[in-house]
């Protein structure tokens, strides 16, 4: 049969590659940026999450790879594609391998979180792409290992959540150690004046594709919305996951306890279930969605961070136990389900004191969410004076000589509530040692 991806411009090695995957139809931001990124554009682009867009960039990079081969064994590093978190870098290396399978290259993946001497092992044979988190590249670059003079192509991927994370001057590091002269592509869900701006500084006479309005879900998701008191969110959940017909879920909990303990209630309900958070190893990580992924989980509980970089099919529903306190992270969530065009549904389970949260993300997409169960409180004392909403994040000051590095949020990850109160207690302990001293005979 007939592939679409033949008036794309792409070679019989990737469209054999694609063929391989029953890839017949381009997705829309498909259609527009592999032509372009193969004519040498500068592309900005601005796509919902689970529309592609890895394969939109990675795909044409590949093929102008493999059009100038190396005429020595010893590879120069000419494309460099940055991520924001390890779960998508290490997504996105599954596909380049997919993708490229037809073809001779060289790739590594960069990441904190695991030792480096397998990273720097594969930089010192030679590579001709680069896939990496800005923290662990940085510590490589300035240790001397990493090499990025020769770089053509590059990639920054997701860029929105590069500032959320507070990655943007470590972006701006790196940046500053390539070569002036290269094709960049830049893609992000959202756009920011933070990102817009770091986006005028990368581009030269961009080619702008936007795909879906900034911040708008992907339309073929079901969205509605069960107003449950907090107290019973968990009596809910439990007989709605006897009710529904899924193949796969995602919860969504904020913190990394909170996972911990649904997944565990969860499984008393037969139901195989587990928990990906920040506090897990990554070799855990990866475990646990291979498990998914194979269909031995069949309800994945996650925090937002940790849950970054799925990019799973066939998973049929997002279940919001807890609604973000940030409306963009909503957008995020509920793109884990309805990838590359199929259907899903997402459910959000919202007490009282999260109301002004689902205002919040019903603004910013221009529409209120169905309601399937309950009534909105209309309790004022109910859903402000004892609302949790955090503070909304500080701006990041772009000119801030130091950023985050994976290595800080690693080590915030592991801050539990019982880390600081132990940290508290010893405090404690040293101040009441230096009054005793002190104290007169």
């Amino acid at each position: 049969m007939e592939s679409m991806f033949e008036g794309l411009q792409l070679k019989l090695p990737f469209l054999k590659a694609l063929n391989d995957e029953n890839y017949k139809n381009p997705t829309p931001i498909q259609k527009e940026c592999i032509p372009k990124a193969l004519n040498g554009s500068d592309i900005i682009g601005i796509a919902q999450t689970g529309t592609g867009k890895t394969a939109a960039f990675s795909i044409p990079i590949l093929q102008m790879l493999n059009a100038s081969q190396p005429a020595n064994k010893k590879r120069d590093t000419r494309a460099l594609i940055l991520a924001p978190t390890r779960e998508l870098a290490i997504q996105i290396g599954s596909s380049v391998r997919l993708y490229g399978k037809y073809i001779a290259f060289k790739h590594t993946l960069i990441y904190g979180g695991v030792g480096q001497k397998t990273q720097v092992e594969s930089l010192k044979r030679g590579v001709d792409l680069i896939i990496a988190t800005p923290g662990r590249l940085l510590d490589l670059i300035s240790q001397g290992v990493c090499k990025l003079d020769k770089v053509e192509y590059f990639v920054l991927d997701e860029a929105d959540r590069m500032l959320d994370m507070g990655f943007i001057n470590d972006v701006k590091k790196i940046v500053k150690v390539l070569p002036k002269q290269k094709q960049t592509l830049f893609f992000s869900a959202t756009m920011p004046l933070a990102v817009e701006n770091l986006a005028s500084k990368l581009l030269n006479y961009p080619e702008h594709i936007s795909i879906e309005p900034s911040s708008t879900p992907v339309q073929k998701i079901k969205q509605l919305v069960s107003f449950v008191r907090a107290e019973d969110k968990r009596k809910y959940l439990k007989n709605l996951l006897k009710e529904i017909k899924f193949n796969s879920v995602i919860i969504f909990t904020r913190t990394k306890h909170g996972a911990n303990r649904l997944s565990t209630e969860i499984k008393s309900l037969n139901i195989n279930s587990d928990a990906l958070h920040g506090n897990k190893s990554q070799a855990a990580r990866q475990r646990t969605l291979k498990d998914f992924k194979l269909g031995k989980i069949n309800v994945l509980v996650a925090t937002d961070i940790a849950a970054r970089g799925i990019d799973i099919e066939g998973v049929s529903h997002i279940i919001n136990f807890e609604l973000p306190n940030v409306p963009e992270d909503y957008i995020h969530r509920i793109g884990r389900t309805a990838r590359a065009g199929a259907s899903g549904t997402a459910i959000s389970i919202c007490a009282p004191n999260e109301q002004p949260f689902l205002e919040s993300i019903e603004k910013l997409m221009g529409f209120s969410i169905k309601v399937s169960d309950g009534k909105p409180s209309t309790n004022r004392e109910e859903i402000y004076k004892k609302n949790k909403k955090r503070p909304p994040k500080k701006s990041i000051n772009i000119n801030k000589t130091h950023s985050k590095t994976s290595s800080d949020i690693d080590a915030e990850e592991k801050r539990t509530p019982n880390n600081r109160r132990k940290s508290n207690k010893k405090k404690r302990k040293v101040f009441f040692k230096s009054t005793k001293f002190k104290a007169k005979k």
